[in-house]
């Protein structure tokens, strides 16, 4: 998009709104908590229905977890792009409304099939964060749209912290619980936007639904209509690869190499998700004011690089710490990587960009597990040329090094973003 483009889509944006904000704060901190309540219980409850079989168990645990994925792939184009064409707010509240029906569906189960229906329904449901993504951008000067993004990420934080907590101490009361707790919040997240969130995009800035640009093919053109946006996406996807390593193999590593009980895994994630709520909070707009929306994404990809360095180099466990706040500041990346990439689309687009990137990001969550799992698994076999645990934390070191590079090569030769 050109410089002229990019002004017209600054004069066209409509003031912050605190209490719209507030709202998809909530939204989606409902939602994180209502998937997050739901982590600690789902595979005890696939369990129960294949007679405690724990392997059994673990392959359909797997198996819900790429169904899931595959339809934040598919529908997060399509969300976007029916919020492109009838706005924000309907497919917000829809959703909403489908996922609090969707967590009854699967506290009421009677059996693995439909517990799996529930799963599906929930990551098409879920797929809307990118619409919520698309209603921030509508309101906020661009300007201001790293710092909005960072306090919303935040969300994400607080609901993966608090979710799993309250999880686990429904489910000790009743495998089912958990389920209504979700079904709760999401329903009450539903009825608050209801009477609370009004519409962003005007009627003048929507465009005609296409189910050419609704679909991942159609998502992945409109992320190469522009080389500054195809080579942020490429950044993107790498780093969200990189990212999965610590959900799909902290726990093995830190295990196994320190020795950690599970109380000590769960403070040290508690502290990850902690440090990364302070640092989008409260830290990415005060970075992007001083440094710019380009100098504050290298700084971030810097820092995820050296915070999964000092993981998987750290001899010991309290060493391995102080890669926490580190890797946190990687977080700064994210906000001023989605705020430059708003820049480079129409207000009709803005939809369609989130569910672009939301989709992209699902292909990274159906890669990285199996790609650290196995190297982990391969670098501390007797097979391995040499005993290396933190291997898999090297590699997303290793892949944040590449996100730089491309990072200094994208913006150093970019002259259409301020």
């Amino acid at each position: 998009m050109s410089d002229g483009a990019g002004e017209a889509m600054a004069q066209g944006a409509a003031p912050v709104r605190r209490g719209a904000v507030a709202f998809i704060f909530v939204t989606i901190l409902l939602d994180m908590l209502a998937l997050g309540v739901i982590m600690p219980i789902l595979p005890k409850l696939i369990e129960s229905f294949v007679d405690n079989d724990t392997a059994h168990a673990a392959r359909i645990f797997g198996l819900f977890g790429t169904a899931w994925a595959l339809m934040q792939f598919v529908f997060s184009p399509l969300l976007g792009a029916l919020s492109d064409r009838f706005g924000r707010r309907p497919v917000v509240l829809l959703s909403n409304f489908g996922l609090a029906a969707d967590y009854v569906l699967m506290a009421l189960a009677p059996s693995l099939l439909w517990l799996f229906v529930g799963r599906v329904i929930s990551g098409i449901t879920s797929a809307s964060i990118s619409t919520a993504f698309a209603y921030i951008a509508d309101i906020t000067p661009p300007e201001r749209r790293a710092a909005v993004f960072g306090r919303i990420g935040a969300a994400f934080g607080a609901g993966f912290i608090l979710g799993p907590a309250l999880g686990g101490l429904l489910g000790d009361i009743d495998p089912r619980l958990p389920f209504w707790a979700s079904a709760a919040l999401s329903f009450a997240n539903a009825l608050y936007g209801l009477f609370v969130l009004p519409e962003s995009l005007a009627p003048d800035k929507r465009q005609p639904f296409r189910w050419r640009s609704a679909s991942p093919v159609g998502a992945l053109r409109l992320l190469r209509s522009n080389a500054m946006l195809a080579a942020l996406s490429v950044v993107n996807f790498i780093a969200q690869v990189a990212h999965v390593v610590l959900p799909s193999t902290f726990v093995l590593y830190a295990t196994y190499r320190y020795g950690w009980d599970s109380k000590t895994v769960g403070l040290t994630l508690a502290m990850v998700g902690i440090c990364a709520m302070v640092v989008q909070g409260l830290a990415i707009g005060a970075i992007v004011r001083v440094l710019g929306e380009r100098n504050a994404l290298l700084l971030g990809l810097c820092c995820g690089a050296l915070g999964f360095l000092v993981l998987g180099s750290a001899p010991t466990g309290p060493l391995s710490w102080i890669g926490i706040p580190i890797l946190a500041l990687w977080g700064i990346s994210g906000a001023a990587s989605q705020a430059l990439m708003t820049r480079l689309v129409a207000p009709d687009q803005q939809g369609q960009l989130q569910g672009a990137t939301a989709s992209v990001q699902s292909v990274s969550q159906l890669v990285g597990p199996f790609l650290f799992t196995l190297t982990f698994s391969y670098f501390i076999g007797a097979s391995a040329p040499l005993h290396l645990p933190g291997a898999p934390f090297l590699l997303a070191a290793m892949l944040m090094v590449v996100c730089v590079a491309i990072a200094v090569r994208t913006l150093g030769a970019a002259k259409t973003v301020s």
